[in-house]
């Protein structure tokens, strides 16, 4: 894992990170571990041009439980062991994770300030287990928002059906939002649809706009993943199409993104929105998540390359991070060749590719192996409190 050499005080304006906020992207960390908050690498890289933070369960999973990064949080872990009453596993799981939240935040807020209210945000995650309940999420978001008491705070809610009401609820109240887990154009539309409707919402009951932000996170490799897999059998099945399925790999994700964005464009020209624009809303840009590359055949940068452009954010673990700032090619590319990506989707069509049970497969995988990295968390943070606390009166 890097340890990002270049820290402050290397000219940020040369960094390839600020070269493309120049052409309006934003590039965040899709990462997060106390140790990185507290020994300035986080801060360097603020330095250098980042402009937000990303955790997710699984993120916040593989810190707490990391060898590199764990001691930081066994330290903490033994501190609410020998409080009484004990802390409950709910408790220590909010105490750890928000605390890194907080800091992250509080690193992030100049960059908040100065670039008023733009970007600068650190995403913290609903219980995946109420992806399907919409008032629990409603609820759990208010808690957490409430909680930490940050503006530059985004509260992560899936695109799930169950989602999409909550998100609007939660606009309306001017709560931050990023919202997760989207694979389908169709089902982008319906989130852009619930961002917008609760910024009316808002707007009727004479709530201001101008600080209400939400980023759509648009999921990007997973798709080639699956795509890929379900080309090889087709073509194990019919030989014939064996050359002309060859040519599909790995074209599926960066082809439904560029769609993406294509449908964001479209629906932020409409006459509602222009209404609200006009009353200081700001668009809700399209993340672009999952975009470090899975299969090593592809290159480094598959999802990033050609996924550049105006109001766009790419949130990338520490590699793809390195990778960028190595040899990122700063163009504008979101919205080139995007008629050419729709013939791709559509080859793929052809070839008997089911894209909607792709995305809706997607959907619920992702779901799911969100919901696996809470409980393997959750049970690994029982497991070490119950080993820390012998008795209500102390620690082993």
């Amino acid at each position: 894992m890097s340890n990002f050499p270049e820290g402050p005080g290397a000219d940020a304006a040369d960094s390839a990170v600020e070269r493309l906020a120049g052409l309006g992207q934003s590039i965040w960390l899709d990462f997060i571990r106390r140790d990185w908050l507290t020994d300035g690498r986080v801060a360097g890289l603020i330095d250098q041009g980042l402009r937000g933070m990303t955790s997710n369960p699984t993120i916040f999973e593989q810190a707490i439980d990391s060898t590199e990064g764990g001691d930081a949080y066994e330290a903490a872990l033994r501190d609410l062991a020998r409080e009484e009453p004990y802390a409950t596993v709910q408790e220590a799981y909010d105490r750890l994770t928000w605390d890194d939240i907080r800091v992250a935040a509080d690193l992030f807020l100049p960059r908040y300030q100065a670039l008023h209210a733009d970007d600068g945000y650190v995403s913290v995650e609903v219980s995946p287990l109420l992806a399907r309940d919409t008032d629990a999420t409603i609820r759990e978001a208010r808690r957490i928002w409430d909680a930490l008491a940050r503006p530059n705070v985004m509260i992560k809610v899936p695109a799930t059906q169950a989602g999409l009401p909550a998100i609007t609820t939660l606009i309306a109240e001017g709560i931050n939002v990023n919202v997760t887990l989207i694979f389908s154009i169709e089902r982008y539309r319906d989130v852009m649809d619930a961002y917008i409707a609760g910024l009316a919402r808002r707007h009727r009951a004479g709530g201001a706009l101008d600080h209400v932000r939400s980023v759509a996170s648009f999921f990007v490799s997973r798709m080639d993943t699956l795509v890929d897999r379900q080309l090889d059998a087709r073509a194990a099945a019919h030989p014939s199409e064996g050359e002309a399925i060859a040519r599909l790999h790995g074209k599926a994700a960066v082809a439904n993104a560029k769609l993406a964005y294509r449908a964001f464009a479209g629906r932020h020209q409409a006459a509602d929105f222009a209404a609200l624009a006009a009353a200081g809303a700001r668009r809700q840009r399209p993340l672009w998540a999952s975009t470090s590359t899975k299969n090593p055949a592809y290159p480094d940068l598959l999802y990033v390359d050609p996924l550049i452009g105006p109001d766009t954010v790419n949130t990338v673990p520490p590699k793809t991070l390195d990778a960028i700032r190595d040899h990122v090619r700063v163009a504008r590319t979101v919205d080139h060749d995007v008629d050419a990506a729709a013939r791709d989707l559509d080859a793929l069509s052809q070839h008997g590719i089911d894209l909607k049970q792709v995305t809706d497969q997607l959907e619920s995988e992702g779901v799911a192996s969100f919901d696996k990295s809470f409980a393997t968390l959750m049970a690994s943070l029982e497991a070490k409190l119950s080993q820390m606390t012998s008795t209500r009166g102390g620690v082993r």
